[in-house]
């Protein structure tokens, strides 16, 4: 006799072992919270779900975008924090101060995230009042592991695509506009 408990946990467990191929952005370096408001703060949260090709990572570049402005990394045990300083393109409001300067990068290194490990990486940033709503801000990421491995995450989608279209997409963050 036929019945829906039967048949649906044999499919269900079909579904479940196909999922690894169908999800590959998991393998990818992405924001936690993948939007947020112009004119306010963002806590970018950085997930590193692994090394590299069986590598430890042992250093992490981040590129600031322009417009993200007030950049403040969380310093992580084990690891060297470096911030690269520069200007901006133009200046920035930043609650009635105008900044032409600021961090352009973030390196942490020296540390060791096993292949079969993952780790969060953390900066408060302000998402600047000249960013545009409706867009995607990328965060380009470099991830250097071990015997010189490297993933870099820093492929930005052109228009009309996806970050699912790529092999290395850089993590995205969908522009809100302030209520």
């Amino acid at each position: 006799m036929f019945t829906p408990k039967a048949t649906a946990l044999p499919v269900l467990a079909l579904a479940l072992a196909a999922l690894p191929a169908i999800a590959p952005a998991s393998a990818h370096v992405t924001l936690e919270v993948r939007q947020a408001t112009v004119a306010s703060g963002y806590k970018a949260v950085l997930r590193v779900p692994h090394g590299c090709k069986g590598k430890p990572t042992t250093r992490l570049r981040v590129q600031i975008p322009e417009g993200v402005i007030a950049v403040k990394p969380q310093p992580k045990a084990g690891w060297t924090l470096e911030k690269i300083r520069g200007a901006y393109s133009q200046p920035h409001d930043y609650y009635g101060t105008k900044m032409t300067e600021g961090v352009k990068e973030i390196v942490w290194s020296g540390g060791r995230l096993g292949d079969d490990e993952y780790d969060e990486f953390v900066l408060n940033t302000y998402l600047s009042a000249e960013l545009k709503p409706d867009t995607m801000l990328y965060f380009p990421v470099v991830q250097e592991c071990a015997d010189g491995a490297v993933s870099r995450w820093i492929e930005i989608p052109a228009p009309g695509k996806g970050n699912d279209e790529y092999e290395t997409p850089a993590p995205g963050l969908k522009l809100l506009p302030k209520p």
